[in-house]
């Protein structure tokens, strides 16, 4: 999404993805099942889609660029503090570190392991995704709905879509990725025969909290920091965002021995930024859960593009 992608274009790693792995994308639109749709531009500099394989490796350029030792394939199997700093016990090895950033993703070992985990109650969604080569044909990101699970196609490369499916445990009898593109039958027909780019893979569920995002030379970014939805696609840009001002503040929180106080203006811009995003998502969850609701919300979106645009630039900046 445009926040991301401006946090992108300062770490200088958005000149390192090209075509191949990644796909600028305009806007949203919204397909429901009678062919209704609704669409919306993004404020600049709009969005885009890219594997996360590319993105890694475009990161991982950019960190080696600028003097970072990663240590790839390295698995951290637990951490303690000791007087001046953290301990880190490795697959490969003993790691000392004057702060941990635990960007570990939705399940989070690094999170239980700090007693930062918040159990969430409530329905819980899960995710299938898979890429397929075929040239976009959209410049926008299409949010499919039909009874139960929606479909998410973006494009990923001059030569490539992704296609994601999420739905609530329980809404389905029998899920597979074939069974659930069979409930998108316009999708499939667009799809064709088009041969896979990569596995299915999963992920869920999706939903997770945590008490805190910080607490002494230690700090959660990304999924692990807490997590609504994919249903809004703003978890990388939220992640990104959210680096930058740890990041910025980080220098001069290790001067002072980072303790947890130290952290708090992070924590402070995370809330902030997850507030609105957790808004959206469960705003966007509550129409794809009641579809006679949605169906006349997209219908009355799709007559006034504007209104449209300007909730996108709210959610979205």
């Amino acid at each position: 999404m445009p926040a991301g992608l401006d946090v992108l274009e300062r770490l200088g790693a958005r000149t390192l993805l090209d075509g191949r792995g990644c796909s600028p994308f305009v806007g949203i639109r919204y397909v429901q099942e009678d062919g209704s749709v609704a669409e919306g531009l993004l404020p600049a500099p709009g969005g885009l889609g890219v594997r996360r394989v590319a993105l890694a490796t475009a990161l991982g350029e950019r960190a080696r660029a600028v003097g970072v030792e990663l240590r790839e394939r390295t698995v951290v199997q637990s951490h303690r503090r000791t007087g001046r700093g953290l301990e880190l016990e490795t697959s490969e090895g003993l790691v000392s570190a004057r702060f941990l950033v635990a960007a570990d993703g939705l399940s989070s070992p690094l999170r239980r392991a700090e007693g930062l985990e918040v159990e969430v109650t409530g329905p819980r969604r899960f995710g299938l995704r898979q890429h397929f080569k075929v040239v976009p044909w959209t410049p926008f990101v299409e949010v499919h709905f039909a009874s139960g699970v929606e479909a998410y196609v973006t494009p990923a490369g001059s030569e490539r879509v992704g296609l994601a499916f999420l739905w609530e445990n329980g809404s389905l009898e029998h899920v597979s990725f074939e069974e659930l593109l069979s409930r998108f039958p316009a999708l499939a027909e667009r799809l064709g025969s088009a041969e896979p780019d990569s596995k299915v893979r999963g992920a869920g569920p999706l939903e997770r909290s945590a008490r805190a995002r910080v607490a002494d030379r230690f700090a959660l970014v990304g999924d692990a920091a807490g997590y609504v939805d994919a249903v809004t696609g703003e978890g990388l840009s939220l992640a990104f965002t959210c680096a930058e001002a740890l990041g910025q503040l980080l220098p001069e929180a290790l001067v002072k021995g980072a303790a947890r106080e130290t952290l708090l203006p992070y924590e402070r811009t995370f809330q902030r930024a997850f507030r609105k995003y957790a808004w959206m998502a469960r705003a966007l969850l509550m129409l794809a859960r009641r579809p006679r609701l949605r169906r006349p919300v997209v219908r009355g979106l799709g007559r006034s593009p504007w209104l449209f645009e300007h909730i996108l630039g709210f959610a979205v900046k």
